[in-house]
């Protein structure tokens, strides 16, 4: 099977792959997908689906047809129909699962946009396919020093040059609309070469490049993430997380998409907890007011307001104290565990800052903000000494 990290287009057995097989995606590839489906035993009328999945450079996947009844596997590379010339890739899936990608896709069976898989892929297609990725370095960096040259507001990430050679894609991503049309003039100069631009998102281009996050893993949106939701600082403090941009974003800049994995679980845990934004529960000794919460442990502490400590209270109890504070009566003092806080010389306690009010600021790159302006300072004048 193609590898998508280490450039080797043999099998995914250690034999054939730079990382001896080693890999946690198995064989080196992106967005890898297992045919559950492969072992069923089908009837003796069965007609096998048509439609095959291929898989690119990166995380890129397209359907084609399979007209002339090719038997094909996973991991076998083909010739494709393209718009102009050909190009080569590799089968990721065949068979009934292709109807779940297309219906996923949103694409239909009949859809003109499906090419056809010409044939196998021979030996000579392999070696001109390889040169064509082995190619690919030296143009990237050429090509990047052009557009610094004519000082575009964009950034090339990648690229992929056709299996024939005849064509390549640029990926590239911008803030705004950028006009290249001068740019694909002095590309076609340079590398002789149909050039495409296609501009990705930032996620987008996080997905093709790969890496391993912050958990030690590989990139979610490189292993089997494909669909990227909208995430946003709520998610962090409906999760008690500190608003820190550093950790909450990612490779891409954004932030982190594994902050919507458990969001459903806290939401629903927050639920039993009071939707108040400031809780106080009046008590026979005074009134305490909530200071934290532990939303999967259903605990929150609470605080007198001339103590300097905290008493954690469970979930159940804090509701049932509310209760009688709605009905007009007063709670019983609290009991539970005790925390001493720190104090300093006034009067205060020290509480930690509500991620409420962090998550209300507005949040902006850091890369975008400009650095104030020095003041220059003036030079004082020499004394001039006093006349005689």
């Amino acid at each position: 099977m193609g590898c998508g990290s280490c450039g080797t287009t043999g099998g995914c057995a250690p034999a054939g792959c730079k990382s001896n097989g080693s890999c946690s995606t198995g064989g080196c590839n992106k967005l890898n997908v297992y045919n559950w489906l492969s072992d069923t035993a089908m009837p003796d009328n069965y007609q096998p689906f048509d439609i095959i999945e291929i898989r690119f450079k990166g995380s890129r996947k397209e359907f084609f047809r399979n007209r002339n009844g090719l038997e094909l596997y996973t991991g076998d590379a083909v010739v494709l129909d393209s718009d102009m010339g050909y190009d080569v890739g590799h089968v990721s899936i065949s068979g009934e699962l292709v109807r779940l990608q297309l219906k996923k896709r949103g694409l239909s069976e009949n859809s003109e946009q499906i090419k056809n898989i010409q044939r196998k892929a021979s030996e000579r297609d392999i070696e001109k396919y390889q040169e064509a990725k082995f190619r690919e370095a030296k143009v990237l960096e050429r090509a990047r020093t052009i557009a610094l040259s004519m000082k575009l507001e964009m950034k090339l990430s990648d690229i992929e040059i056709q299996g024939d050679n005849k064509k390549v894609i640029f990926f590239y991503t911008a803030e705004s609309r950028v006009d290249f049309r001068e740019l694909i003039k002095r590309f076609a100069e340079e590398f002789k070469l149909r050039i495409e631009m296609r501009q990705i998102g930032y996620r987008e281009e996080a997905s093709r490049l790969g890496g391993i996050g912050s958990c030690g893993r590989e990139l979610c949106c490189s292993t089997w993430l494909t669909d990227f939701k909208l995430v946003n600082t709520s998610a962090a403090r409906y999760q008690n997380l500190s608003i820190n941009m550093l950790k909450l974003s990612g490779q891409c800049g954004k932030l982190k998409c594994c902050l919507n994995y458990e969001l459903d679980t806290y939401m629903e845990a927050l639920d039993e907890f009071p939707k108040a934004k400031t809780v106080r529960i009046d008590t026979v000794v005074g009134p305490a007011i909530m200071i934290k919460t532990d939303i999967l442990k259903r605990l929150a502490w609470f605080a007198y307001e001339e103590r300097h400590s905290w008493i954690c209270m469970p979930l159940d109890k804090v509701n049932e104290y509310l209760d009688l504070n709605a009905k007009g009566q007063k709670s019983p003092e609290l009991i539970g565990e005790i925390i001493e806080t720190k104090t300093s010389g006034s009067d205060n306690y020290d509480l930690p800052i509500a991620s409420s009010d962090l998550a209300s600021e507005d949040i902006h790159r850091m890369d975008n903000k400009k650095s104030p302006s020095k003041k220059k300072k003036k030079k004082k004048k020499p004394q001039q000494p006093p006349a005689k």
